[in-house]
């Protein structure tokens, strides 16, 4: 487990599909996301979910959820190259009542110490919508 401020970064378990499922079919969540294709069934969220929780040296996929212990979200280390030594980030806040509130920057700030100090990384980069102007202010705050 990876600890922050405000958050707590964790392995995904089989438990999270039915938060995941609170909020992958919300069209104000999903409308942010570049991997998803709106509607998502409970079929095709729980192969994600396995798919998520198997062993691949190139991805890192983790929950994000408060210090109370309350699933709030994804974060993702992607398409991790280990001979140029970058990935892409990823990240989702699923549950809106954390939106603007520092949970998603606490999160990234976490997984980056992590990538450059212990997977000694020297690059990661994300893609962002150019409307998603909270995600961008984010971004800007974490570096990027």
């Amino acid at each position: 487990m990876l600890k922050g401020k405000l958050v707590n970064l964790r392995a995904v378990e089989k438990k999270d599909l039915e938060e995941i499922m609170k909020w992958i079919n919300d069209i104000e969540v999903s409308k942010y996301l570049s991997s998803f294709l709106f509607p998502v069934s409970r079929m095709e969220e729980e192969k994600y979910l396995e798919k998520m929780m198997s062993k691949n040296d190139k991805q890192m996929n983790l929950v994000i959820e408060t210090k109370e212990g309350n699933y709030i979200g994804q974060i993702t280390l992607d398409n991790i190259d280990w001979k140029n030594r970058n990935a892409e980030l990823g990240i989702v806040i699923g549950n809106k009542e954390y939106w603007g509130k520092g949970y998603g920057t606490d999160a990234i700030k976490i997984l980056l110490d992590h990538a450059f100090n212990q997977m000694n990384l020297y690059n990661i980069y994300l893609w962002v919508f150019d409307y998603n102007q909270r995600g961008v202010r984010c971004y800007e705050k974490c570096g990027f």
